[in-house]
């Protein structure tokens, strides 16, 4: 190991810590590039604690005294034979003369319909236009019992393939779809279910959005001239419907709702309708929860100056105020009653719960709280699903999301509908470039 490279750090994972029956640890990788090419480093434990906030991506080191070994191609899609391990002896020393000769990011894309026979857990490199995304999910994971964030990515490129990409934690968090960015992404890993493919990104996965770049250039140009009418069909090797106008999902009337039964079937169904908020129950809209983070349960007043939350099975001294109310939306074709839970809350009222709650407490007036979001026009998310109680059917439908409207995106999805019903045809199928 008497060698010494100069790289630039093109990508650093998260520590990951593990634990196991031989014991437990902790780790993190990084990209390393050269003029010659790229290498995989990792750094275990001490090392792990010792390098972690001294490297930062983008930027260039002298690495030396490392350990070579076969790379794992498992887990790197890195255009090498062998993988980089730090030891005891390792030294890192920041390059401070460094003048640009060094690359970014090295990608080795493949296109989105070769996707189609690509293994699962194959380790890939794709690059394509945001057509929509998923609103942020918050899933808890069943081992850990951690909870998730997560939010799926629609990617389309000259194929005309779409594939569903899956984002984790903060890129999940701050991902905006809106602008329909050009995302590269390098060493997805391709997963595989009843025959679909999707990609989902890792913990040395590299993402960049709107990357300057040849490849990126040209899509931006070729779907900004030929895709934004929505008549050009995908190929959607994710085995899901591509959704027009953001990521809201299928544009309903709340009358087209009601005729098309939403909700009856086992699970539930979700549309994306513009609606005019008329009316909120603003009596009973909070309500004290957990202040435990990832945890929204209702806590039990104990009457004693603490308050239960039995998902967590713990006395706590304080709580949180959590917004939880039901409010009447329509449409020109009707009118709808929908459940609004806390971050939609938020999002329509533009405060908080603890405001209203200060407003409860002085004068119990809390009606001018709400008095902004009503009339308000929103595009809602909805979450529609029948439900039985007492042998009685009702339709109960959930707000996922409410935003205000995108005058340009709503304008586009009209004239696409007016041209579906005149039964225009632009013909752009084949188009490429």
């Amino acid at each position: 190991n008497k060698w010494v490279i100069k790289a630039r750090v093109t990508a650093k994972t998260p520590i990951r810590q593990w634990s196991n029956a031989r014991g437990e640890g902790k780790l993190f990788s990084m990209d390393l590039t050269d003029e010659s090419g790229e290498i995989r480093a990792t750094a275990f434990k001490e090392q792990c604690d010792k390098f972690y906030d001294m490297i930062e991506p983008g930027k260039v080191y002298f690495f030396s005294r490392c350990q070579l070994k076969p790379a794992n191609k498992k887990f790197s899609n890195l255009n090498n034979d062998y993988e980089m391990t730090f030891t005891n002896e390792t030294q890192v020393v920041p390059c401070q003369s460094e003048d640009g000769s060094i690359p970014q990011v090295k990608f080795n894309f493949v296109p989105l319909q070769s996707l189609a026979d690509t293994p699962p857990d194959t380790i890939v490199d794709i690059i394509g236009v945001c057509k929509s995304a998923t609103d942020l999910q918050n899933l808890v994971a069943r081992t850990t019992n951690r909870e998730l964030k997560k939010r799926e990515v629609t990617l389309v490129d000259h194929s005309l393939t779409a594939v569903q990409v899956t984002l984790w934690g903060t890129q999940a968090e701050e991902f905006d779809a809106s602008i329909q960015p050009i995302v590269a992404i390098k060493g997805g890993r391709v997963s595989e279910y009843n025959g679909s493919k999707s990609v989902s990104l890792v913990s040395s996965s590299n993402m960049q959005l709107n990357p300057d770049m040849d490849e990126s250039h040209k899509l931006r140009g070729w779907f900004d001239n030929y895709c934004q009418d929505n008549s050009i069909t995908f190929n959607n090797i994710s085995g899901r419907q591509t959704t027009d106008g953001g990521s809201g999902g299928k544009w309903m009337l709340f009358k087209e709702a009601k005729d098309a039964n939403l909700g009856a079937g086992d699970k539930p169904d979700y549309f994306s309708v513009v609606a005019t908020m008329l009316h909120i129950r603003s009596s009973n809209c909070l309500y004290k929860a957990c202040p435990t983070e990832g945890c929204n349960k209702k806590v039990i007043d104990q009457n004693t100056g603490y308050y239960r939350c039995e998902k967590c099975n713990r006395e706590f001294d304080n709580f949180k105020w959590r917004f939880l109310f039901s409010a009447q939306i329509a449409d020109w074709t009707g009118a709808q009653w929908v459940n609004v839970f806390h971050d939609q809350a938020i999002e329509m009222l533009g405060i908080t719960p603890d405001e209203v709650a200060r407003k409860q407490e002085m004068d119990g007036n809390i009606t001018e709280c709400f008095a902004n979001a009503n009339f308000q026009e929103f595009v809602f998310r909805l979450r529609a699903k029948v439900e039985t109680y007492n042998d009685e059917s009702r339709m109960k439908m959930s707000v996922v999301t409410a935003k205000k409207p995108d005058i340009k995106d709503h304008c586009r999805r009209m004239i696409a509908s007016i041209k579906e019903m005149a039964g225009i045809n632009t013909d752009k199928q084949s188009v490429t470039h």
